[in-house]
């Protein structure tokens, strides 16, 4: 399958234009195995409770029997389960559509098809969920437009539950664009109209991407690609006397504008663009701000301060200075995901705290890397060592009501740190490192 799916990459970079008529034989035998092979293990099980392990115990049949379906075209998706997560410092919570482990091998199927044809289609400003790209490149080219062009004005920008508002007609009409086979085509629809089971009754889905599924992220991208990306390069950047860029991660992204009036004027035909695909702004989540060189002397000079700070992907952003006094952009971890993420902590020490200590610091161990592998990047060191303390602080607490009788003084505490070592953040991450971004921005 992967050489085939290299020949049709080439194929779709040679014409633009080009529509693949014969896609879904793809979905062979050998294909599926390799899916299901690449799915991880141990995750969430759909509503029939299938786990990976399970559905391998008699995998030449299972598969067998997922490829005869397919070409008789009587394959359908089993609803998906619906499950809530919380959402960050908020009551509400975020709806999550766990697929079964079959469907989760076409959905894996059909996302490599989508991406060999797509990935030769989409912008450079899009970045989430694509080969070789990370929140890291998304973040390096944003620091690169704003420090290095001319940028004065950035756009936060935030739609309202793009996933769950997602229009089912104009995917297709998308998708159509590119791909004319219909055996394809009738899958993907399957996909989106498969409905979702809560509480044991089942319910349509004439709106939205279940967030959840393999196939959902590189769905966004396209429709976004469509909606956003190209509208932005062809018209809105053509229509623009001054500089602009849009960096785009998944549905959060961020527009930049040299002049205040053609970023508000952007902003006002971007809530009449999303319209017309059943999309909208979060009002409460978007503004325009004055950002870059000429903000900082633009609010001194208005007698409002220092200029606002906007959110990107984690990270708070922020304008400051060099050693040397120049400006630049720095950017340190959210207030809100530390927040959330110290809460995560406490809820599990607190319903951990009695487990054995080996397993108490080899938890946290894991997590911190894990924390310290995507925050710690430039300039942001001093934050992610008060998220350490904060953790520490939290393990000392809540050890010490393993029983009625503390079992540390803080003393005692560091020599217990030293036999159980909590990593130490050091930069992983350097902001200005362009050697594999430097395609994005020639």
């Amino acid at each position: 399958m992967e050489t085939k799916l290299l020949r049709i990459a080439e194929v779709a970079k040679s014409d633009p234009k080009m529509q693949f008529t014969s896609l879904a034989h793809l979905l062979d035998k050998q294909s599926l195995v390799q899916c299901h092979i690449e799915l991880p293990n141990k995750k969430a099980t759909g509503i029939n409770g299938t786990t990976k392990e399970q559905y391998s115990d008699n995998l030449k049949e299972n598969i067998e029997d997922l490829v005869r379906r397919l070409k008789s075209k009587s394959y359908r998706p089993v609803p998906v389960r619906r499950m809530y997560i919380p959402k960050l410092n908020s009551k509400k919570k975020r709806p999550l559509g766990i697929p079964e482990h079959e469907d989760k091998i076409v959905q894996k199927g059909v996302t490599k098809i989508l991406n060999s044809i797509y990935e030769i289609d989409f912008l450079d400003c899009s970045f989430g969920f694509r080969p070789n790209r990370s929140c890291h490149d998304a973040l390096k080219i944003l620091n690169f437009y704003i420090e290095k062009r001319s940028v004065n004005y950035v756009v936060d920008v935030d739609i309202k539950g793009f996933f769950d508002n997602v229009d089912h007609k104009w995917m297709m009409e998308f998708l159509k664009l590119r791909i004319a086979d219909p055996n394809l085509l009738r899958i993907i629809g399957r996909f989106l109209k498969g409905g979702y089971m809560e509480e044991g009754k089942k319910y349509k889905t004439d709106n939205g991407t279940p967030q959840g599924g393999v196939i959902s992220p590189v769905l966004a991208n396209v429709y976004l690609h469509y909606v956003l990306d190209l509208w932005f390069e062809k018209s809105v950047k053509k229509q623009c006397e001054g500089q602009a860029y849009l960096v785009r991660y998944a549905d959060d992204y961020v527009c930049c504008f040299q002049f205040k009036n053609e970023a508000q004027e952007f902003f006002q035909s971007l809530k009449l663009r999303l319209k017309k695909f059943n999309l909208e702004i979060a009002e409460d989540k978007t503004k325009i701000i004055p950002f870059g060189r000429l903000a900082e002397k633009l609010g001194k000079h208005q007698g409002n301060g220092k200029p606002e700070t906007f959110d990107f992907l984690g990270f708070t952003h922020y304008c400051g200075k060099s050693k040397q006094g120049k400006f630049r952009v720095k950017r340190k971890s959210s207030r809100k995901k530390v927040q959330s993420k110290v809460k995560e902590s406490k809820e599990w020490l607190k319903k951990n705290r009695n487990n054995n200590i080996h397993i108490i610091m080899d938890r946290f161990k894991r997590s911190l890397i894990g924390y310290f592998n995507y925050y710690c990047i430039t300039d942001n060191i001093p934050n992610v060592n008060i998220f350490k303390v904060k953790i520490e602080n939290l393990v000392f607490k809540w050890l010490n009501r393993r029983s009625q009788r503390k079992s540390f003084k803080w003393e005692k505490f560091r020599l217990f740190l030293d036999k159980f070592p909590l990593p130490s953040p050091r930069i992983k991450v350097n902001i200005y490192d362009l050697r594999k971004e430097i395609s994005y921005i020639m």
